[in-house]
């Protein structure tokens, strides 16, 4: 069962690395993952948001729910000063 105090620990862990950059790995599910690097954006009560700098100077973002981070369904790697944090 999710509580509340896991998914408030997650997001105040995340907000203290707003506007760094960051490595996603998403699992999407029958063996597909996705990884991407980008910039931690902004965080909200219920989500977070990531830009991923693409190419043709194309600017994506995506989000995803805290409780993608407790169910091991997104994992984020913060790089910062070239050490690597784990935050899920």
């Amino acid at each position: 069962m999710i509580t509340k105090n896991t998914l408030n620990d997650i997001r105040m862990n995340i907000e203290g690395y707003v506007g760094q950059k960051i490595t996603l790995k998403a699992n999407k599910g029958r063996k597909k993952t996705t990884i991407r690097e980008g910039i931690l954006e902004n965080t909200y009560p219920n989500i977070f948001i990531v830009r991923i700098d693409g190419n043709f100077d194309t600017v994506r973002r995506v989000s995803y729910s805290y409780s993608d981070i407790l169910t091991e369904t997104v994992e984020i790697t913060v790089c910062k000063d070239n050490q690597i944090i784990k935050v899920s």
